[in-house]
């Protein structure tokens, strides 16, 4: 039997190219053979070596006619030349251009986006509409969509984007099998960042972009500093919105207590030196952080949005806030700082849901299932 093509088209860094990565790591190449299309943001990703053809296109987030339609003609000829029996899209941008360059080609598509854009709160209701009216055209041109948790296809039915039938609920995971093989091998520590060695480590990781809360996290620091003298605080990650992120953290005073390292290639090694760690978004598709976190044995602080219910319980393996709730953040973080046998509660039922249910070999056995039941 020859193999199933697969081409992926991504434009997001971040937690899309974390999951992306993991995929493609764990498919079965004697089934599989993978082409990557993905933006100039993935240079860093080292994607060679996951893909067996790799080819990079410049695909920004924002909606640009000149440069979307450059990008759309682009992937036409990609497709042309690899002639996929399945085109597979990561992300809402890379799924309106992936599937309008598809048009007129036979082949299978499928399209995870990752957090559908509708949801997002800080756009107006109409751009939501416009957002949910883009999916429900393009959604005629997929076959099938994976949606990362089941809050996910729940969005899907309130927007009535297809019919419940195409949308299939894969979740996200995370690398349980490399964390083992390496966690002892880790040696990135706090002295090579500069983090005084009796600070107690409050991080987060993600995009520095609205959405993910960066400015709750800021504001929640400098009244955490004030019950937690020697709490240091880390940002991992990078973003659009970094250069407002330095100024307010100016403006609290906390640049000698805070780090932000950019983009880095494995975030679980940062997430080692916390002591506890958290996810202040604003919305959420899935939280793939948070099972991040879980596999490391740090206690959470998460806001109460979206499908990170589906991920969290109240008080068993973490604590959640209501969105902008600094008062209940700082309350959280505290509580946490001081009772040692309520961390190590959260902790250990953190590590037990994430292994059992939220290892990235189950994700992609999913994904195959379904793939090698569609028919070519």
């Amino acid at each position: 039997m020859d193999k199933i093509k697969i081409m992926h088209i991504v434009q997001s860094p971040g937690g899309v190219a974390r999951y992306l990565s993991m995929y493609l790591k764990y498919s079965d190449k004697n089934r599989f053979e993978h082409i990557l299309i993905c933006s100039l943001d993935y240079k860093i990703e080292k994607m060679e070596y996951l893909a067996e053809h790799v080819e990079y296109l410049s695909m920004g987030r924002q909606i640009s006619i000149i440069n979307d339609v450059k990008g759309i003609w682009a992937i036409r000829k990609f497709i042309k030349k690899y002639m996929p029996d399945v085109i597979y899209m990561h992300s809402s941008k890379a799924g309106a251009l992936g599937r309008l360059a598809d048009i007129g080609f036979k082949n299978i598509v499928l399209y995870n986006p990752h957090g559908w854009a509708f949801n997002m709160n800080n756009i107006s209701v109409i751009k939501k509409k416009v957002y949910a009216l883009i999916e429900k055209v393009l959604a005629y041109k997929t076959n099938m969509i994976i949606a990362i948790s089941a809050w996910e296809k729940e969005s899907a039915a309130k927007y009535k984007i297809c019919c419940s039938d195409k949308i299939h609920i894969i979740p996200s995971g995370v690398d349980v099998c490399l964390y083992d093989e390496e966690r002892g091998r880790y040696d990135l520590n706090r002295s090579k960042l500069k983090i005084p060695l009796n600070a107690y480590v409050i991080g987060m990781v993600g995009r520095i972009s609205y959405g993910k809360g960066p400015d709750l996290f800021i504001k929640a620091a400098a009244l955490i500093k004030e019950k937690i003298p020697n709490a240091f605080f880390v940002i991992v990650g990078d973003g659009e919105e970094r250069a407002s992120v330095e100024n307010l953290l100016s403006e609290m005073r906390l640049k000698d207590d805070f780090l932000i390292t950019g983009w880095v290639s494995n975030p679980i090694e940062y997430i080692q030196l916390f002591d506890q760690a958290m996810l202040l978004t604003r919305w959420e598709g899935f939280g793939l952080v948070l099972t991040e976190y879980m596999l490391a044995e740090k206690p959470i602080i998460t806001t109460k949005v979206g499908a990170v219910p589906d991920l969290m319980q109240q008080g068993k393996n973490g604590i959640m806030v209501d969105v902008g709730d600094i008062e209940g953040i700082v309350e959280a973080s505290f509580k946490l700082y001081t009772d040692n046998q309520y961390r190590q509660t959260l902790v250990s039922n953190g590590r037990s849901t994430v292994r059992n249910l939220y290892d990235i070999r189950c994700t992609v056995k999913e994904h195959e299932r379904l793939l090698m039941s569609t028919e070519y």
